[in-house]
């Protein structure tokens, strides 16, 4: 099973949580929300993942590989410019 998570967003609800981290590496209880999303999305079945990145997209790129992309498989999408969550869904697709 296939999902996506739509991590290119600037953050600025969570500041300043986020002004030197993507949102997406933003620690609740000694976890990030990316982990804690990926977590679910194993639990559920899901092997195959795409993260859209943009704001900080290198943190999240270098987190993934250090911590093994969570032994699931991991692709990440690049927004040079922001293109929304439709956007992101299409750059996406295959």
């Amino acid at each position: 099973m296939k999902a996506m998570i739509l991590a290119a967003g600037l953050g600025t609800r969570l500041r300043p949580l986020t002004d030197d981290r993507p949102k997406a590496l933003v620690t609740v209880a000694g976890r990030t929300l990316l982990e804690i999303a990926l977590e679910r999305l194993h639990i559920f079945g899901v092997n195959e993942v795409i993260v859209n990145v943009h704001n900080f997209g290198d943190m999240i790129v270098e987190y993934l590989k250090a911590s093994g992309n969570f032994g699931m498989r991991i692709e990440v999408s690049r927004e040079d410019v922001l293109l929304d969550t439709g956007g992101g869904l299409k750059k996406a697709a295959p």
